[in-house]
């Protein structure tokens, strides 16, 4: 197994890796990153072990810039400590501790104190830990395990990884912080854009609000829970203009820095096609598959510069969005779509069993077996489903504010689906400002504002069978490897070409036929496999290590230029 490193070690701040505010959108000056080495043992029981190794945080332990590198079995319990000293200026008021990430079932103690424990390996979740912090020395303890449960979601993760599936990823991998706020302090803020402006919802706080637009200067007060922000100078946010709106949010003694953008999505009917419109205009979002993994972090780059370079790479080529394919990342990553100016479509992370026969196989063959059995009869585990749909909830809120994000997909390939119509009407029910593809690829539904079909083996030539919006949400997938610059000796892709030369010519020229062919028929949107190579998997534009762009940038981006334009028309 080869060694890869990407660049970004290179600039890694190993005393306090990715240091910088941890939720751009909701910033108070108190606070406190507590990355970095933390006391580390990996057992087989719960008790209080004796902490022989150092982790480096956010990293989890299967990754080499933890510094563990070593698989995490069921049978394991990963037990991590942190020494640290509270500043005197983050006292004063209530002091919550927050951790971005644990996989799959952590415990968390304060100063010996249990807080709560949590399930679920992908949404943040925090505790108020004000009234046990001491003077001098405290003590943070995270236990946890992860038998892989398919219960909770797991996305692309195996311990016989191999293919399609990669290694797992255990324990902390997001960043843990210290926030401190007023006694009396705002919870959350829910922004929802419009045509002219945006609506606040604050949650918490004191009664009287204010609002100052950092640039403008202009301020806009409310008493309550809403307030209707409408700048004098509308600018729209869009992948080609990403315009934001910095602002802060005064309430009582809280501040809190944040920002929004002015845009809205939805589907019309543009000369006799219904079409996907970006502030009511038909916009053609041309995007590639995003898996978010890297060789020497897994979940996580050693620097935002990770996430930096694969947009800067997308944006080069001529695409204008990424599909954030079965994982949800750190809110930096979202920020930087919404600065860099790419649109996102967001997977929700999927649970419950993978059946290559039936997920796979069938559907590639045929789907008219499948698509007349009532899907309900497709994952009956009542836990499970349960699982998934709160998990679907949350992250609707967690990522609910975010600009970028004008897309979420409920279920992918079959893979854990159920009762798909009902899951439509719950989650635009829970978020009517987005695009909801209820069944990505096959195994097709009632109800969902997309017509989304996956095709790898056959040409891009589907009829529109209801008159939605079609949008072919996974294709291409051509696969090859760089020679110094593979993960291994298995390769995976679904064309495999030895020469560069052949690999660009079959991309652009399916780019320039097939894919030409259905934006003049009205097609919405185009998701190519993928970013990035990822471990086996050889077909990404970048090699997995981020050193090689496989592809003729200029030549990529004239082909997608002109598309652009066509779709335009």
């Amino acid at each position: 197994m080869a060694k890869l490193t990407t660049p970004y070690i290179e600039k890694m701040d190993r005393t306090c890796p990715h240091s910088y505010h941890p939720t751009p959108q909701f910033m108070r000056k108190g606070y406190l990153s507590l990355n970095g080495e933390w006391d580390f043992a990996l057992t087989e029981s719960e008790n209080t072990p004796e902490y022989n190794e150092k982790i480096l945080v956010p990293f989890c332990p299967e990754s080499p810039l933890s510094g563990i590198e070593r698989a995490v079995l069921p049978c394991h319990v990963m037990h991590y400590r942190k020494l640290f000293s509270v500043p005197e200026e983050l006292m004063g008021g209530r002091v919550v501790l927050h951790l971005g990430a644990v996989d799959q079932v952590s415990i968390i103690s304060f100063n010996g104190y249990k807080l709560g424990e949590n399930e679920g390996g992908y949404i943040p979740f925090s505790f108020d830990v004000t009234d046990l912090i001491q003077d001098g020395e405290n003590e943070l303890t995270v236990i946890a395990k992860d038998g892989l449960d398919h219960k909770y979601p797991y996305g692309k993760q195996k311990y016989k990884r191999g293919g399609m599936w990669y290694t797992p990823v255990s324990g902390i991998w997001q960043s843990v912080w210290l926030e401190a706020t007023p006694k009396i302090y705002v919870k959350d803020i829910k922004i929802t854009p419009y045509e002219k402006g945006v609506r606040i919802a604050v949650t918490g706080g004191e009664e009287h609000k204010r609002i100052t637009l950092t640039d403008s200067g202009e301020v806009f007060e409310f008493d309550g829970n809403i307030g209707y922000i409408e700048p004098s100078d509308v600018r729209l946010w869009t992948p080609e203009t990403p315009e934001l709106y910095p602002f802060t949010l005064e309430c009582g003694e809280d501040l809190i820095e944040s920002y929004f953008a002015i845009r809205w999505i939805d589907v019309r009917e543009v000369n006799g096609v219904n079409r996907i419109c970006l502030n009511g205009k038909p916009y053609l979002f041309n995007g590639l598959l995003d898996q978010g993994y890297y060789p020497d972090g897994i979940f996580m780059p050693a620097t935002e510069d990770g996430y930096i370079d694969d947009i800067k790479m997308a944006k080069s080529l001529g695409f204008n969005m990424l599909r954030k394919h079965i994982k949800i990342e750190p809110m930096i990553f979202y920020y930087l779509c919404d600065k860099m100016g790419i649109a996102v479509f967001q997977d929700m992370v999927n649970n419950a069993h993978y059946s290559f026969f039936k997920d796979t196989v069938l559907p590639t063959v045929s789907t008219n077996i499948l698509q007349r059995l009532p899907d309900g009869l497709f994952n009956g585990n009542k836990e499970s489903r349960a699982i998934f749909e709160c998990h679907a909830y949350k992250t609707l809120d967690h990522l609910y504010n975010v600009p970028s994000i004008v897309y979420y997909t409920v279920f992918n390939e079959g893979w854990g689906q159920f009762c798909a119509d009902d899951m439509y009407d719950k989650v635009r029910g829970y978020d009517s400002t987005r695009i909801i593809d209820t069944t990505s690829g096959w195994f097709r539904r009632q109800k969902s504002d997309v017509d989304s079909r996956h095709i790898y083996f056959r040409p891009l030539r589907p009829k529109h069978l209801d008159g939605r919006p079609l949008v072919i949400s996974e294709f291409g997938g051509y696969a090859h490897g760089v020679s110094g610059h593979t993960y291994g000796d298995d390769v995976y892709g679904y064309r495999v070409m030895r020469e560069q030369s052949e690999y660009e010519d079959a991309v652009c020229k399916l780019y320039e036929t097939e894919v030409k062919d259905l934006v003049r028929a009205g097609a919405s949107a185009f998701v190519y496999t993928q970013v990035s190579d990822v471990e086996d998997e050889i077909n990404g534009f970048y090699t997995y290590d981020r050193r090689i762009i496989k592809i003729n940038a200029d030549r990529l981006k004239k082909i997608n230029n002109e598309l652009s334009k066509i779709s335009n028309l």
